[in-house]
């Protein structure tokens, strides 16, 4: 397989928006740390608060992995660029696949990552009453039954 200067190229948007993504993932995790912070001197409900911060520390440094990768991926992709430039075409493709998987590696950390986040919030919604947490289908049934 032959690849050109743009195959590596093509990569530099979607590692950019998903960067940009994880960033904001990130400000918004230290927004609620800070926040967090401020709630538990001011209240008795420790327990409900330690779970929270102690997701949020795992979750940050899941951030920090998925950031890391991302930044390997588009160096990678930048040093693919090089060779193929200078025509290592071997090792064009090796720095590519490498790339490649660091993205990927990125992608399926950030996955892991929203799945923390929906356990965050079940911990925050679970001192509430009388919220249920139905399946999808059967949230979709008690619309329709209500009509």
């Amino acid at each position: 397989m032959d690849i050109s200067i743009n195959t590596p190229a093509l990569l530099f948007p979607a590692i950019s928006l998903i960067m940009l993504a994880y960033t904001n993932r990130f400000l918004a995790l230290a927004n609620r740390v800070r926040s967090l912070h401020d709630k538990l001197e001011k209240t008795d409900n420790k327990p409900n608060i330690h779970g929270q911060i102690k997701n949020l520390r795992f979750r940050i440094k899941l951030i920090k992995q998925m950031q890391a990768l991302g930044v390997m991926a588009f160096l990678s992709c930048i040093i693919c660029m090089y060779f193929i430039y200078v025509e290592w075409m071997v090792m064009a493709h090796w720095v590519f696949a490498f790339s490649l998987l660091s993205f990927s590696s990125s992608l399926a950390i950030s996955l892991w990552e929203i799945q923390l986040s929906t356990r965050a919030l079940e911990l925050e919604l679970s001192d509430m009453e009388g919220l249920e947490d139905p399946t999808v289908i059967e949230y979709i049934k008690s619309k329709f039954e209500k009509d």
